[in-house]
This record gives structure tokens, C-alpha cells and sequence, in this order.
């Protein structure tokens, strides 16, 4: 998934938003997918269920595996309308994945009913097939129009001087100098960051601390989410449901900001590091409403904080790809990454985990009991999360703060036409293939 997500951000530089919340979408509904197949196929035979999950997902990379490279030159005039195409059968499929799962929980579903969910839900799931067709059809008929148009010499004589000078100036700018001697001489945003270059960045430094600090407490929610529920005093019906339809908001959450913030910033020069700030301060209303165990404010919270968790990481990974470039973007998209684990254990383990068990054994105290050696902590009441929540809230918006210097150190950045040089390299790298192509259709000439 990573390495598709990286070449899906690199052959699609202008609409890398979209990109990437579509892909992480699809990942977020993978769990239901699987899920449903299993039920369909296997019932309820946990063995298979293990099995399942072994070879599915192997066999469906080594079938895609020779279409998921970086191709030179594939961004076409009507790029974004095609992914919109991809955007709204991926929102057909969640509708029809989330009406299943709720009433999946409401009746008892018989095996020959699965067969024509899963039927329906697979329809869905290659529906997106018909847009690839689609559009190679009306690239096909481009380059058919280009190769037969009565100027296509003269272009091609031009696009090969252009092309020849371009690659004779990069050759001549390279230099091997050491990572080590430019490592505090970064290049201006935008521009292609080493590995060192991107890490001792003020920029990188500021994104990860504030993503640290606003995704941990996102994370708390989604990891503790039927442990929350069960303290707060929800009924195991309505446990399940939340964290049934969990991946659903956290996929709505990557889809919605990754068409929101790409219209942002192409319409209204908007610093995309704004959009992260707010989604640092929403959750914040989730925070407190567990806190404060307002009545059924899980049902609210799990939207938001879903939704929030969702959209952060498609966020992430476009700043880091805006600001430091794309050479040596698979590193860099698991240096971001790295903030999910700290913040999990911050928050997750050293706030929530110990102020939990601290008032889970303060009420056996309370009822003249003892812990057991190895024996689970439960706590009942909303003080079990209460005080984890404030602290958490306060991070958050401390991240956010942090956020917003980010937002101030790159809005010149921003203001400008940050998608001007792949726009170029992807003009070049067409016409690279328009010449090679012309090339192999003309006549060959008789020297002798």
C-alpha cells in the first residue's frame, strides 16, 4: 500500500490530494471487504477467516503488481474528472458497505443472503475498471489526433531541441557533493530534499511534533473505542456498532479533505497546514464530549473523531511530498508515519492506559477489594477517561498552535503555483514519448 500510495502521489503530482485520500479510502474499507467475503464464503470458521487473510491479499498484488510503477508523462488535461469518477464509485461502495454492516446488526443474515451482498459489494468494488477503460479509450484517440496532424514534424522537431537542452543542463548542474556537507543547506520548498536535508528541516520538526500531538489523542479514541464505550456505560450492541462503522467515518474523513483541500488550494492559494489545524481543533469537541459523558455524545464523538483521524493522514503525506518534493518521497512518507506509533504510546499508554487502571484500582479499593496478579482492570464511570481527555484536549490545540506556525512559515510558498514544475517535467516527459513514438513510425532512409 505504500509503495503504491508513492507512486500514485508521483504520477499524479497535480491532484495528490485526491489521490491519496482515495487509496487511503479503499484501505480504511479493506477490513469490511475482506469481512464480508469471509462471511459469504466460510461463515463463521475462524480458521478460514486466518486464511483468508493470508491469501487474498497476496494474490491481488502479484495480479495488479505490473501495472503499479511510475509512468512518465500519464497526467492527461482531464485528470481530475476521471478521479472524481473513482470518488463517487468509492462513495457508492461505503454507502452500500455501511447500510450492510447496520443491518447486519439489526437481523440474523443467512449465508444465501451474503452471497448477494458480496455479489453486489464486488460490482462495486471493479466498477472503477469502466473509468480506467474510459479514459484509455479518449487517451488513445489524442495521440492518434497528435500523430496524424499535418504540424506534428515541425513539434517534433522543437520538442526534441527543448528536451535535449533540458537534459544537457541537468547533466551539467549535477555534482556529487556529500549529503553530509548540504545537510543544513536545504533548497527552497518545493524542491527535491534529501533524506538529511528534509529531517534537520524546521518545517519537518514543527509538522511532526504537531502531528504527534493531534493525532495521538484521535488514536486513543479509535484504539480504546469499546473500552470507552463500556466504561461510559453503552450497551454491547451499541459498542459494536461504533466500532463497526469506525472505518467508515475515518474513510469519509480521507475522502472529504483530500477534494476539499485540493479545491483550496487551487482556487484560493490556501496553506494546506491550515486545513491540518482545524482538523487538530475538531476533534476537540469529540475530546469533551467524553469526557463530560454527555448523553449518547459517543454516537457524535465517533463521527468526529473518526472522520478527523481519517483526514489527517492524506494531510500528512501532501505537505510533506508539497514541502520537500518527490525524489526521496518513500522515505519521507514513513517519516511522517513515525508520529502515529509515538503518539499512541503518549497518549494512548502513558496518559489514558495509566489514569485508567489508576481509577479502575482506586474503585476495587473503593469496594474493599484487591487486584489479582495478572487479572484485568475494569473501570465504570465517566472518571475513568475524564482527566485523560483534558490532557489530551490541550495537546491537541497545543498542536494545532504548532500547526499554525507552519501555516505562517509556508503561505508565500503557497500563494504561488506550487505545481508549476511537475506540470513541466510531465510535458517533457509526454513529448519524450511523442518523439520516441514518431521516431519508430517513420520511414528508414537509404544512406547507401
Amino acid at each position: 500500500m505504500e509503495q503504491a500510495t508513492c507512486l500514485g502521489v508521483k504520477n499524479f503530482p497535480d491532484t495528490r490530494g485526491i489521490v491519496l485520500g482515495i487509496l487511503g479510502g479503499y484501505l480504511n474499507l479493506s477490513a469490511t471487504i475482506i469481512t464480508q467475503i469471509y462471511y459469504a464464503f466460510y461463515g463463521n470458521d475462524t480458521k478460514s477467516l486466518i486464511l483468508i487473510m493470508a491469501w487474498l491479499p497476496t494474490a491481488v498484488t502479484f495480479i495488479f503488481l505490473p501495472v503499479i510503477r511510475h509512468h512518465r508523462g500519464v497526467e492527461q488535461p482531464n485528470d481530475s474528472k476521471a478521479f472524481y469518477n473513482f470518488l463517487y464509485t468509492s462513495l457508492l461502495l461505503a454507502g452500500f458497505l455501511m447500510v450492510v454492516i447496520i443491518v447486519q446488526k439489526s437481523i440474523i443474515i443467512t449465508k444465501s443472503e451474503y452471497y448477494v451482498t458480496t455479489s453486489l459489494m464486488l460490482l462495486l468494488l471493479i466498477l472503477p475498471l469502466t473509468v480506467v477503460i474510459v479514459e484509455e479509450q479518449k487517451m488513445w484517440k489524442r495521440k492518434q489526433e497528435h500523430i496524424n496532424s499535418d504540424d506534428n514534424q515541425h513539434e517534433t522537431l522543437n520538442i526534441t531541441t527543448t528536451v535535449t537542452n533540458i537534459e544537457k543542463s541537468a547533466l551539467a548542474a549535477v555534482k556529487q557533493v556529500s549529503c553530509w556537507k548540504t545537510m543544513f543547506r536545504p533548497p527552497s520548498r518545493g524542491e527535491d530534499y534529501t533524506i538529511l536535508q528534509a529531517l534537520s528541516s524546521l518545517d519537518m520538526v514543527i509538522l511532526l511534533l504537531a502531528t504527534i500531538c493531534g493525532l495521538g489523542g484521535t488514536l486513543t479514541v479509535v484504539n480504546n473505542l469499546s473500552q470507552i464505550g463500556t466504561s461510559l456505560g453503552y450497551s454491547g450492541d451499541c459498542i459494536t456498532t461504533f466500532v463497526s462503522l469506525m472505518a467508515i467515518w475515518i474513510y469519509m474523513g480521507k475522502i472529504v479533505q483530500g477534494v476539499v483541500s485540493e479545491i483550496i488550494i487551487t482556487k484560493f492559494k490556501v496553506p494546506r497546514p491550515l486545513i491540518l489545524t482545524l482538523i487538530f481543533v475538531l476533534p476537540c469537541v469529540g475530546y469533551l464530549l467524553i469526557a463530560f459523558n454527555v448523553p449518547n455524545g459517543l454516537y457524535a464523538a465517533s463521527i468526529i473523531i473518526g472522520f478527523c483521524f481519517g483526514a489527517t493522514w492524506p494531510l500528512l503525506h501532501s505537505i510533506i511530498s508539497e514541502l520537500f518534493g518527490l525524489k526521496f518521497y518513500s522515505t519521507l512518507y514513513n517519516v511522517g508515519s513515525v508520529a502515529s506509533p509515538i503518539g499512541s504510546y503518549l497518549f494512548g499508554v502513558r496518559v489514558a492506559g495509566n489514569l485508567y487502571d489508576k481509577e479502575a484500582t482506586r474503585q476495587m479499593e473503593a469496594l474493599g477489594l484487591k487486584k489479582k496478579p495478572r487479572e484485568e482492570l475494569h473501570c465504570n464511570g465517566s472518571e475513568c477517561y475524564r482527566n485523560s481527555f483534558y490532557i489530551i484536549t490541550a495537546f491537541s490545540l497545543f498542536g494545532a498552535h504548532l500547526s499554525l506556525i507552519l501555516v505562517l512559515r509556508t503561505r508565500v510558498f503557497y500563494k504561488g503555483n506550487i505545481y508549476k514544475k511537475f506540470r513541466e517535467e510531465a510535458r517533457i516527459a509526454e513529448a519524450e514519448i511523442g518523439v520516441n513514438q514518431n521516431k519508430i513510425g517513420q520511414p528508414a532512409t537509404n544512406k547507401g
